[in-house]
Formats: structure tokens, sequence, C-alpha cells
């Protein structure tokens, strides 16, 4: 399931914010033994131009907006790197 959810973040997040450059790491096997069994945990760096001028908070507001739904359902935790490009 984790490649196939990692294809799923990836696709909502091209769809959602058109980035030019985008990398979803499944960081679950840093977790073995947390909660959720160290499954669900992810790691996303986007960059897009639909980040240009927005304070971090807004930018992890729209990754969290792309990803609706996940975060309930196969996303235990999120690390987010969300730039413009440039930054």
């Amino acid at each position: 399931m984790t490649a196939a959810m990692v294809e799923q973040i990836r696709q909502r997040l091209v769809q959602a914010l058109a980035p030019l450059d985008i990398e979803v790491v499944d960081e679950g096997y840093k977790h073995v033994g947390h909660a959720n069994e160290g499954k669900g945990h992810y790691h996303v760096r986007v960059v897009s131009l639909a980040f240009a001028g927005q304070l971090s908070i807004k930018r992890h507001r729209m990754i969290y907006a792309a990803l609706d739904g996940l975060m309930d359902d196969g996303v235990h935790a999120l690390s987010i790197e969300a730039r413009a490009p440039g930054e």
C-alpha cells in the first residue's frame, strides 16, 4: 500500500499545485514501533509557483487541502518542505 499511497499523494499534489519539482518519500521505516506501527509516515518536498508570496502556514494548508481525506485514511504523519522557485 505504501507505493500506492506515495503515488496517490504525488498525483494529488501535482493536480492541485502544478509543482516544478516534487518528491514524496515513505518514511515509515523511521517510525517502526511508534503510533500506527510505523506506517503512514511521509515526507513531501514541493516547489511550486503557487507558493510565491505565501507564508509557510498557508503553503502547508494548501498541501493539506490537496490531500483532503488522505490525512484520515492512510497518512498518519506528514513532514513538509514547501518552497517557491528560487528559495
